[in-house]
């Protein structure tokens, strides 16, 4: 599929991320003179993004609701390559448009209408890092009786210095991160088989409930489909040569490999250990190995926190200054940057500091609703990309008020309205559910619904767009803003357009 794109740039900006450096851009537009990186460096981003203790839980979930091990893996397994198949589509944004995640979505919503996803995803990137900030207390509390305040402010201070270095480290680290996660988990999966310690009725294969490994599949699919707020940022210093195909299939096979195999660790350990909690079980399931390799296991499950608390607090940074900027136009510099990310971390540690005992229980139930929330966008920001303009953005336009996208697009906020929507009567939150989940045993299969029905509905309403007279305006609002003729307005991608 032939996708093209417009790609401007300011040529007296700062640079940006470079090795050594804090980073000085933001949700400003990376120019081709400082794109650099290698593709394959998006593996090891997912991959330790994914393989941490909040995963480890995720995979869990179908043992918990009676399902055996062997289908609960299976349901794992399959679920993440089903949402990880959006997310990194998303990440083949990156290098194509040079621009954070988030700040894409103006095109599909308007000027002002992105807001809407905005306030969302500042939302979850300020819950997930309570969320997590309270995980981490918890388990360094269980070690070493370190009190839980010590962690959480720990937690913020040592994820918002490696956010303000910003792009580059968070890159390395996260190759430092795979190598420790990958030895951990090779170890323990090669000793978990050659132990052997589960039981018939854990391997039958006869032994299927389809409740359980429904909801499993579809936990699995939305825990990854919720990266999609986050790929782009982490893509779009990559020079826009290094094609879509191969931006996502790094990104799958990191996000994918790293997903599953981090929830298959909570599938064991769960299996083998239901009554206990989460800490314990894990502690238990590498124990079965050698005595204190739990521990090692544990710990080596919560360091990987330390880069998706980073990547949270980066896309909380970046999202909220792209929403600064549409009330009041925004000049990005490394102050502003730095101020957002400090009020981010205040806001998710008093949060984790009013948690009680229900917090966890309760903030997940409030993440699925915001998980719901994403799907839509999801849909639309994909399908906008890849189906309807495919790729033709003007960059200036994207940051222009009264440019060509409006400040109220009416096609991308009716398709995403209609296809939360249609979700509802899908969905299932803690014990409340919709009259459909109700009728399938609590099953929540709302995400492929909101994806049909968005997308669906968003191809019909842009059938009036006219994107000869827009792709026209793209050119000329962007033309001659880059060096390389081959990438002014319009340009064509070769045939390395695709995944497949």
């Amino acid at each position: 599929m032939p996708v093209s794109t417009a790609r401007t740039t300011d040529t007296t900006a700062q640079p940006g991320a470079r090795s050594g450096r804090i980073e000085a851009r933001s949700i400003d537009y990376v120019p081709l003179a400082e794109r650099h990186g290698k593709v394959w460096h998006l593996f090891p981003v997912w991959f330790a993004g994914d393989a941490h203790l909040a995963t480890v839980a995720t995979g869990a979930i179908g043992v918990a609701l009676g399902g055996n091990l062997i289908w609960t893996a299976i349901a794992v397994v399959t679920g993440c390559a089903f949402g990880t198949f959006f997310m990194a589509f998303h990440s083949t944004q990156g290098p194509q448009l040079g621009l954070p995640q988030m700040v894409q979505s103006r095109p599909q919503f308007g000027f002002m209408g992105a807001l809407l996803v905005w306030i969302v995803a500042l939302t979850t990137y300020i819950g997930y890092t309570a969320f997590n900030q309270v995980l981490v207390g918890s388990t360094m509390q269980h070690l070493v009786s370190l009190p839980t305040g010590v962690s959480y402010v720990g937690y913020a201070v040592v994820g918002i210095l490696l956010a303000i270095v910003g792009y580059d480290f968070i890159h390395r680290a996260s190759r430092w991160l795979t190598y420790l996660m990958l030895a951990a988990l090779v170890v323990f999966s090669v000793g978990i088989l050659a132990v052997n310690p589960f039981t018939h009725g854990q391997l039958d294969l006869g032994a299927f409930s389809l409740t359980p490994f429904l909801i499993q599949f579809f936990t699995a699919a939305v825990y990854q489909l919720s990266w999609s707020i986050y790929v782009s940022d982490y893509s779009r210093y990559l020079p826009p040569n290094v094609g879509v195909r191969s931006s996502f299939w790094w990104t799958y096979l990191g996000a994918g490999v790293g997903g599953a195999w981090m929830m298959l660790v909570g599938t064991v350990a769960a299996g083998l250990f239901p009554k206990a909690d989460l800490v314990n079980s894990v502690i238990s399931a590498g124990n079965e190995l050698f005595p204190g390799f739990g521990v090692t296991l544990l710990v080596a499950s919560v360091v990987p926190l330390l880069t998706i608390g980073t990547l949270n607090f980066y896309g909380a940074s970046l999202t909220m200054l792209s929403s600064l900027d549409s009330i009041k136009q925004v000049k990005p510099t490394v102050a502003k940057r730095i101020a957002t990310l400090v009020l981010v971390g205040v806001v998710s540690t008093a949060i984790a500091f009013g948690s009680d005992d229900s917090f966890l229980t309760q903030f997940g139930e409030f993440l699925t609703v915001l998980g719901y929330l994403f799907t839509p966008w999801t849909a639309i920001n994909l399908v906008d990309f890849y189906v309807i303009r495919r790729g033709h953005y003007s960059i200036r336009e994207i940051f222009n008020p009264r440019g060509i996208y409006g400040r109220w697009s009416w096609r991308g906020l009716v398709a995403y309205g209609v296809g939360f929507a249609a979700m509802i009567p899908f969905a299932v939150v803690g014990t409340h559910m919709g009259p459909v989940a109700q009728a399938l045993n609590g099953t929540d299969v709302s995400m492929p619904i909101g994806l049909i029905v968005a997308a669906g509905l968003y191809v019909l309403l842009c059938r009036s767009l006219d994107l000869t007279a827009e792709r026209a305006a793209v050119t000329a609002a962007d033309r001659g803003l880059d060096a390389d003729p081959v990438m002014d307005a319009g340009a064509d991608m070769d045939a390395d357009a695709g995944p497949a």
